[in-house]
């Protein structure tokens, strides 16, 4: 009879510790999912390629000005180092 006992009280502590863990886990996977902490991610997210897809715009804009300066100050230079009355092409 004791045995019985024993065990039955064994089973009810493991049984009510699992079920509160289980609903514990399943409470905090559920509000992780939920669609607002989802949109919220979402739009933290696309906030940052913006501002990431803005600062590279950015960066080539400089670099192409930066390059036509160099290709035309190398044209000018060839232009002045020609003969006087050449044909340009």
């Amino acid at each position: 009879m004791f045995k019985r006992i024993f065990w039955l009280a064994i089973g009810l502590g493991l049984g009510f510790g699992l079920s509160f863990w289980f609903m514990r886990f399943l409470r905090e996977t559920v509000e992780r999912y939920k669609p607002e902490r989802v949109s919220q991610d979402l739009a933290g997210a696309i906030s940052k390629l913006g501002d990431d897809l803005r600062a590279a715009v950015s960066e080539g804009r400089i670099a192409m000005r930066e390059r036509e300066e160099e290709l035309r100050s190398e044209v000018d230079s060839a232009r002045s180092l020609r003969r006087p009355g050449a044909i340009d092409i």
